[in-house]
């Protein structure tokens, strides 16, 4: 089921957001949906070819691994 959202913006941010959005032909509504959809997708999921070239890579997969079960067992520490 579709929601609701309210955000407050600023009359520039409001004006830039309008505007491309009319340039686009489309909603205020459907314009913030794509664009925030489009940088969710491209911020936290890899795309095929990046994912091929990490599966193709045999050391790199080795040591995804060893690091996976590592975790598992709670070894090592969390580097930020």
């Amino acid at each position: 089921m579709p929601k609701t959202i309210t955000i407050r913006l600023s009359d520039e941010d409001y004006n830039k957001i309008n505007l491309s959005a009319r340039i686009e032909r489309r909603t205020i509504s459907n314009f913030i949906t794509v664009k925030v959809l489009k940088d969710i997708e491209e911020a936290y999921y890899a795309d095929i070819i990046e994912t091929r070239e990490v599966q193709s890579d045999k050391y790199l997969s080795e040591k995804l691994k060893a690091g996976h079960k590592d975790a598992k067992k709670s070894r090592g520490r969390l580097v930020g």
